[in-house]
Protein backbone atom coordinates (compact mmCIF):
# COMPACT_ATOMS: atom_id res chain seq x y z
CA UNK A 1 0.00 0.00 0.00
CA UNK A 2 1.79 3.69 -1.42
CA UNK A 3 0.37 6.45 1.23
CA UNK A 4 0.29 10.11 0.24
CA UNK A 5 2.95 12.22 2.20
CA UNK A 6 0.43 15.29 2.74
CA UNK A 7 1.98 16.47 5.65
CA UNK A 8 4.80 19.26 6.15
CA UNK A 9 8.17 18.55 6.84
CA UNK A 10 8.84 21.35 9.25
CA UNK A 11 11.62 22.38 11.48
CA UNK A 12 10.18 20.24 14.03
CA UNK A 13 10.89 18.66 17.38
CA UNK A 14 10.81 14.71 17.16
CA UNK A 15 9.29 13.11 19.65
CA UNK A 16 10.52 9.18 20.12
CA UNK A 17 8.56 7.00 22.54
CA UNK A 18 10.46 4.51 22.77
CA UNK A 19 8.68 2.04 25.78
CA UNK A 20 5.23 3.47 24.74
CA UNK A 21 2.62 0.89 25.59
CA UNK A 22 -0.37 1.17 23.31
CA UNK A 23 -2.77 2.56 26.16
CA UNK A 24 -0.47 5.27 26.50
CA UNK A 25 -0.48 6.63 23.12
CA UNK A 26 -3.29 8.32 22.34
CA UNK A 27 -2.94 10.60 25.80
CA UNK A 28 1.00 10.98 25.37
CA UNK A 29 0.71 11.84 21.77
CA UNK A 30 -2.24 14.48 22.37
CA UNK A 31 0.16 16.28 25.25
CA UNK A 32 3.01 16.71 22.80
CA UNK A 33 1.12 17.88 19.79
CA UNK A 34 -0.75 20.40 22.35
CA UNK A 35 3.02 21.52 23.18
CA UNK A 36 3.67 22.15 19.66
CA UNK A 37 5.80 18.98 18.57
CA UNK A 38 4.80 17.87 15.13
CA UNK A 39 6.61 14.61 14.97
CA UNK A 40 5.90 11.44 16.17
CA UNK A 41 8.44 8.18 16.66
CA UNK A 42 7.87 4.94 18.21
CA UNK A 43 10.30 2.41 17.81
CA UNK A 44 9.69 -0.94 17.01
CA UNK A 45 11.35 -1.88 20.04
CA UNK A 46 8.42 -1.12 21.94
CA UNK A 47 5.84 -2.80 23.20
CA UNK A 48 3.25 -3.43 20.22
CA UNK A 49 4.39 -0.38 18.58
CA UNK A 50 2.54 -1.12 15.35
CA UNK A 51 -1.00 -0.92 17.35
CA UNK A 52 0.19 2.88 18.80
CA UNK A 53 1.01 4.32 15.58
CA UNK A 54 -1.95 3.00 13.90
CA UNK A 55 -3.96 4.67 16.54
CA UNK A 56 -2.32 7.76 16.83
CA UNK A 57 -1.91 7.95 13.09
CA UNK A 58 -5.45 7.43 12.55
CA UNK A 59 -6.20 10.09 15.25
CA UNK A 60 -4.16 12.80 15.07
CA UNK A 61 -2.45 11.91 11.23
CA UNK A 62 -3.56 15.30 9.96
CA UNK A 63 -1.68 17.24 12.88
CA UNK A 64 1.78 15.18 13.04
CA UNK A 65 4.06 13.24 10.69
CA UNK A 66 3.54 9.76 13.08
CA UNK A 67 6.03 6.93 12.26
CA UNK A 68 8.34 4.36 13.79
CA UNK A 69 12.02 4.45 14.85
CA UNK A 70 14.36 1.49 14.88
CA UNK A 71 13.21 0.57 11.51
CA UNK A 72 16.34 -2.25 10.34
CA UNK A 73 14.27 -4.39 7.23
CA UNK A 74 12.10 -3.34 4.31
CA UNK A 75 9.36 -6.08 6.09
CA UNK A 76 9.53 -3.29 8.68
CA UNK A 77 9.08 -0.22 6.65
CA UNK A 78 5.90 -2.16 5.51
CA UNK A 79 4.64 -2.86 8.47
CA UNK A 80 4.82 0.38 9.34
CA UNK A 81 3.36 2.32 6.52
CA UNK A 82 0.30 -0.41 6.54
CA UNK A 83 -0.62 0.60 10.14
CA UNK A 84 -0.80 4.33 8.58
CA UNK A 85 3.07 5.47 9.71
CA UNK A 86 4.35 8.23 7.16
CA UNK A 87 7.78 8.36 8.53
CA UNK A 88 10.64 5.92 8.83
CA UNK A 89 13.51 6.77 11.19
CA UNK A 90 16.76 4.34 11.80
CA UNK A 91 19.63 4.31 13.52
CA UNK A 92 21.72 3.52 10.63
CA UNK A 93 22.21 4.17 6.73
CA UNK A 94 20.11 0.97 5.19
CA UNK A 95 19.53 2.10 1.21
CA UNK A 96 17.87 -0.47 0.63
CA UNK A 97 15.46 0.40 3.65
CA UNK A 98 15.36 3.77 2.31
CA UNK A 99 14.90 2.80 -1.13
CA UNK A 100 11.41 0.96 0.06
CA UNK A 101 10.32 4.09 2.46
CA UNK A 102 10.56 6.21 -0.56
CA UNK A 103 8.33 3.85 -2.68
CA UNK A 104 6.24 3.72 -0.28
CA UNK A 105 6.32 7.40 -0.31
CA UNK A 106 7.18 7.44 3.26
CA UNK A 107 9.81 10.63 4.81
CA UNK A 108 12.52 8.38 5.88
CA UNK A 109 15.32 9.74 8.24
CA UNK A 110 18.31 7.71 8.32
CA UNK A 111 21.26 7.59 11.03
CA UNK A 112 24.51 9.09 9.87
CA UNK A 113 27.88 9.99 11.61
CA UNK A 114 29.78 11.06 8.73
CA UNK A 115 29.85 13.08 5.57
CA UNK A 116 30.14 10.39 3.36
CA UNK A 117 27.23 8.88 5.16
CA UNK A 118 25.66 11.92 4.80
CA UNK A 119 25.75 12.92 1.43
CA UNK A 120 25.16 8.94 0.82
CA UNK A 121 21.67 9.06 2.34
CA UNK A 122 20.86 12.52 0.64
CA UNK A 123 21.79 10.93 -2.96
CA UNK A 124 19.43 7.62 -2.32
CA UNK A 125 16.82 10.06 -1.13
CA UNK A 126 17.07 10.92 2.39
CA UNK A 127 14.02 13.50 3.70
CA UNK A 128 16.14 14.27 7.31
CA UNK A 129 19.57 13.08 8.49
CA UNK A 130 19.78 12.04 12.08
CA UNK A 131 23.68 12.75 13.59
CA UNK A 132 23.34 9.99 15.75
CA UNK A 133 24.51 9.67 18.32
CA UNK A 134 24.99 13.17 18.59
CA UNK A 135 26.86 12.40 22.00
CA UNK A 136 29.54 11.50 19.68
CA UNK A 137 28.74 14.51 17.35
CA UNK A 138 29.33 17.76 18.89
CA UNK A 139 28.46 20.76 17.14
CA UNK A 140 31.85 21.75 16.22
CA UNK A 141 31.18 18.64 13.77
CA UNK A 142 27.82 19.88 13.13
CA UNK A 143 29.38 23.02 12.25
CA UNK A 144 31.96 21.51 10.00
CA UNK A 145 29.69 18.96 7.76
CA UNK A 146 26.62 21.57 7.42
CA UNK A 147 29.62 24.09 5.30
CA UNK A 148 29.53 20.98 2.92
CA UNK A 149 26.12 20.17 3.09
CA UNK A 150 23.69 21.58 0.79
CA UNK A 151 21.79 24.02 3.04
CA UNK A 152 18.08 22.55 2.49
CA UNK A 153 18.84 19.29 4.02
CA UNK A 154 17.34 18.40 7.47
CA UNK A 155 19.56 17.90 10.24
CA UNK A 156 18.53 16.61 13.42
CA UNK A 157 20.54 15.62 15.72
CA UNK A 158 19.61 12.68 18.18
CA UNK A 159 21.00 11.41 21.65
CA UNK A 160 21.63 12.97 24.78
CA UNK A 161 19.49 16.32 23.69
CA UNK A 162 18.32 18.56 26.64
CA UNK A 163 16.53 21.90 26.43
CA UNK A 164 19.92 23.47 27.48
CA UNK A 165 22.68 21.72 24.82
CA UNK A 166 19.87 22.66 21.76
CA UNK A 167 21.52 26.08 21.39
CA UNK A 168 24.88 25.43 20.55
CA UNK A 169 23.52 22.33 17.74
CA UNK A 170 21.15 24.96 15.78
CA UNK A 171 23.87 27.96 15.66
CA UNK A 172 26.32 25.05 14.13
CA UNK A 173 23.16 24.25 11.75
CA UNK A 174 20.99 22.02 13.49
CA UNK A 175 17.16 22.48 11.72
CA UNK A 176 15.94 19.33 14.18
CA UNK A 177 16.24 17.19 17.07
CA UNK A 178 15.14 13.61 17.94
CA UNK A 179 14.28 13.53 21.90
CA UNK A 180 14.00 10.82 23.93
CA UNK A 181 14.44 9.78 27.41
CA UNK A 182 14.65 13.69 28.82
CA UNK A 183 11.55 13.71 26.92
CA UNK A 184 9.66 10.46 27.33
CA UNK A 185 9.65 7.39 29.33
CA UNK A 186 7.05 5.08 29.79
CA UNK A 187 6.80 5.80 33.85
CA UNK A 188 6.81 9.14 33.30
CA UNK A 189 3.12 10.66 34.55
CA UNK A 190 0.98 12.21 31.61
CA UNK A 191 1.69 15.92 33.78
CA UNK A 192 5.81 15.16 33.41
CA UNK A 193 5.75 15.03 29.99
CA UNK A 194 3.83 17.68 29.24
CA UNK A 195 6.02 19.98 31.05
CA UNK A 196 8.68 18.37 29.17
CA UNK A 197 7.17 18.85 26.21
CA UNK A 198 6.63 22.57 26.83
CA UNK A 199 10.06 22.82 27.92
CA UNK A 200 11.88 21.65 24.71
CA UNK A 201 9.37 23.63 22.55
CA UNK A 202 10.00 27.00 24.22
CA UNK A 203 13.77 26.47 24.33
CA UNK A 204 13.66 25.33 20.84
CA UNK A 205 11.65 28.55 19.66
CA UNK A 206 13.47 30.77 21.68
CA UNK A 207 16.92 29.70 20.62
CA UNK A 208 15.45 29.73 16.87
CA UNK A 209 14.84 33.88 17.64
CA UNK A 210 17.93 34.52 18.97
Amino acid sequence: MKIENTAPLPDSLIAILRGLKPEQAIPVAYVLIDAGFRIIEVPLNSPEPLESIRAVAKKYGNAALVGAGTVLSTDDVEQVVNAGGRLIVAPNLNLKVGSRAKELGAVWCPGVTTTTEAFTALDAGADVLKFFPAENIPPVAIRAMRSVLPMDCVIAPVGGITPDTMDEYLAAGANSFGLGSALFKPYYTIDEIRERAIAFVNAFNRQRRT
